[in-house]
């Protein structure tokens, strides 16, 4: 098995300001955001055998980190999510494993990840074929396309106090249908 260039001694110092930003945009609350870094450093720690190097170590500490994000809103958000939470966690040490194990392959994806994949992505759309079409321009150009908010400013020729205006009101429109349609 070939040795890949992975060093967790610098994963503080490379990319917890990047993934605190990224987390922080996702979850609007700083000590929830620090405590998904710090699970994400943590599962890549236990799971650093499964990276295989073909992506960067960013890359894959991103994929971790968006499953814990969707972990974290799942536990929060949905009756169902709690209740596998409840049966498929019954020891806490062991509480993450089969996520690590899972992320650090993302060729290893089950019939289920896929069906609720397109499922959910099926959902997104509709939700967001509702919004009004600024909305939905602004939403995905800063949340799915990750776009800066300067360019998105300039290139749509709003002040960026208008731009959190609508990104807030496109959030908030997208989890009431996703939560009404999807959840």
């Amino acid at each position: 098995m070939p040795d890949h260039q992975i060093n967790p001694n610098k994963w503080i110092d490379l990319y917890a300001d990047y993934l605190f930003n990224y987390t922080i945009s996702r979850v609007s609350d700083r000590e929830i955001a620090q405590d998904l870094v710090q699970d994400t450093f943590l599962a890549a720690l236990k799971s650093m055998k499964n990276f295989k190097g073909e992506a960067s170590e960013r890359t894959w500490l991103i994929s971790i980190l968006k499953r814990k994000i969707i972990d974290y809103y799942r536990k929060i958000n949905s009756n169902k999510g709690k209740a596998e939470v409840r049966i498929n966690y019954k020891d806490s040490d062991s509480e993450g494993d089969w996520l690590e194990e899972r992320v650090a392959d993302p060729f290893d994806k089950t019939a289920e990840d896929a069906l609720e994949n397109n499922e959910l992505g099926e959902a997104i759309l509709n939700c967001l074929s509702k919004l009004p079409a600024k909305q939905a321009e602004v939403f995905k150009m800063k949340t799915i396309l990750d776009y800066e908010t300067e360019t998105i400013c300039n290139e749509l020729n709003i002040t960026a106090s208008n731009l959190w205006v609508i990104i807030h009101r496109a959030r908030t429109a997208m989890a009431n249908c996703l939560k009404e349609n999807w959840l």
